[in-house]
């Protein structure tokens, strides 16, 4: 049966298996994206081991045992995972198309005569066929499903990543605010003392009873922050509970109430943006998508030409199960397909994939400057909240000073009723800013160990373009 088939049709078939259509990808260097200097020179000053679990350095267990419960119950990345799953089954289906289909059927049956004896028939057969790929169209799409699935596993680990920063910030919120709950309900405490105090004072008629009227309108002011910051404290745990997979207030008891700050990291270098371009889970799934883009025009492209394929089938029919085997019959065939008028379908196929690529290639320099971006932002903020973290602290130090002062002043009657408010509100308000710059740090180093890509290990960039490549 071979030795029918066209000579000229298998050996032009088998020569031109594996020839490839289209562009052949390679990864882009930082030169190669058009980066000003201070992007491409430098040291890497940053290893992913001292990022890949940053929140350690915080020194909080409370914050590492929600950050562990999140990477492995939140809903999120669980959907997130759920498509590297099917990018893989993806991988596994275009690896298959490249290899025979074979297929076994097997029949009986029993024919039933009026005039003669009934009789049994029996039937086997397994058939094959193969599409040759003259001209790499399969094994460009292999590429790009490869790709795909290289993409989804970072974004896998870029919405850890972002999990992992997003809950870290709320935690930080939550100490934040009740600290800032502590700082109201301490000056509170004061300002029914001075209540207090201004009443005895009236009484004595020392002092008209506009001091007890002023005293009682601070003391309202104040105590009316309070529902506004348990409000937005309460929010933020119930976000910790979502983010950790659970229903709001289930992580209430783990955190208490006690409004203590996680530690400040250690200085952070900012290392080489050459380095950042291998750390950032999103910038590495940019990458990957484009080359996915840049192999699926190959497939466009292999689409224009002839495509063979290779039949066969063995089968044998008896009426005795025990001699099936006795004849067999079999035939192998080949068929090439070649569209003649499509109304440049095919062709318009490739002009939209190249268009495709392109607009992949901008999408990942639009996703490596904001990279870049995100890294200057929170380098400044870090900065400019360790600045203000200073300059809050001499002002809380000195506002408590002369608050005291006051106090004392004011019951010797030394001085007016006035001058102890303006103290009191002075030292609330440098209490409270000093408090909001503190979680402003933490939170500014949180957002740096983001911008550089901590909170997951990144995948030796050699081995990906190695295994892309094949």
């Amino acid at each position: 049966m071979i030795s029918q088939i066209p000579r000229s049709i298998v050996i032009v078939g088998l020569f031109f298996t594996g020839c490839t259509q289209g562009p052949d990808y390679r990864p882009y260097s930082a030169s190669d994206l058009a980066l000003p200097g201070q992007y491409i020179d430098g040291s890497d000053e940053v290893s992913s081991d001292n990022i890949a679990e940053w929140w350690s350095q915080f020194d909080d267990p409370v914050l590492a045992e929600l950050i562990d419960t999140a990477l492995s119950e939140n809903l999120d990345i669980a959907q997130s995972a759920a498509l590297v799953v099917r990018a893989r089954e993806s991988l596994i289906q275009s690896g298959a198309d490249q290899l025979p289909a074979i297929g076994f059927s097997s029949s009986s049956g029993r024919n039933f005569y009026s005039e003669a004896s009934d009789s049994w028939s029996f039937s086997r057969s397994i058939d094959a066929s193969w599409s040759a790929d003259i001209f790499g169209g399969l094994k460009r799409s292999k590429q790009a499903a490869l790709a795909s699935y290289q993409a989804a596993g970072y974004s896998l680990a870029n919405i850890r990543t972002l999990i992992a920063a997003e809950l870290a910030r709320n935690y930080v919120t939550v100490r934040s605010l009740q600290n800032r709950l502590l700082i109201a309900e301490d000056s509170l405490r004061n300002q029914d003392s001075n209540l207090q105090i201004a009443k005895w004072r009236a009484q004595a008629g020392l002092v008209s009873s506009v001091d007890v009227e002023q005293a009682k309108a601070q003391r309202a002011q104040t105590a009316a922050i309070i529902p506004l910051l348990e409000q937005s404290e309460a929010a933020a745990r119930y976000r910790l509970a979502v983010l950790t997979g659970q229903a709001p207030g289930a992580v209430d008891g783990l955190l208490g109430d006690d409004g203590r700050l996680p530690a400040i990291p250690d200085f952070i270098a900012r290392g080489a943006p050459a380095n950042i371009l291998r750390q950032r889970p999103d910038i590495l799934s940019s990458e990957r998508d484009l080359a996915s883009a840049t192999a699926l025009i190959g497939v466009a492209q292999a689409q224009l030409y002839p495509a063979l394929t290779l039949t066969g089938n063995i089968a044998s029919t008896s009426s005795e199960f025990g001699n099936i085997t006795d004849i067999l019959t079999g035939g192998l065939f080949a068929s090439i397909v070649q569209s003649i008028f499509d109304a440049g379908s095919r062709r318009s196929v490739v002009r939209s994939q190249k268009a495709a690529a392109e607009g992949a290639f901008a999408a990942y320099r639009s996703t490596i400057l904001k990279a870049l971006e995100e890294v200057e932002n929170a380098t400044i903020s870090r900065r400019t909240a360790e600045a203000r973290i200073s300059a809050f602290s001499d002002q809380s130090m000195a506002a408590s000073n002369a608050a005291i002062l006051a106090r004392a002043n004011y019951r010797a009657g030394l001085t007016d009723f006035q001058r102890l408010l303006e103290s009191e509100r002075s030292l609330l308000s440098a209490n409270d800013s000093l408090a909001v710059a503190q979680a402003d740090q933490l939170t500014s180093a949180i957002q740096l160990y983001l911008a550089l890509g901590g909170g997951w290990q990144p995948v030796p960039q050699n081995d990906n373009n190695e295994e892309a490549s094949k």
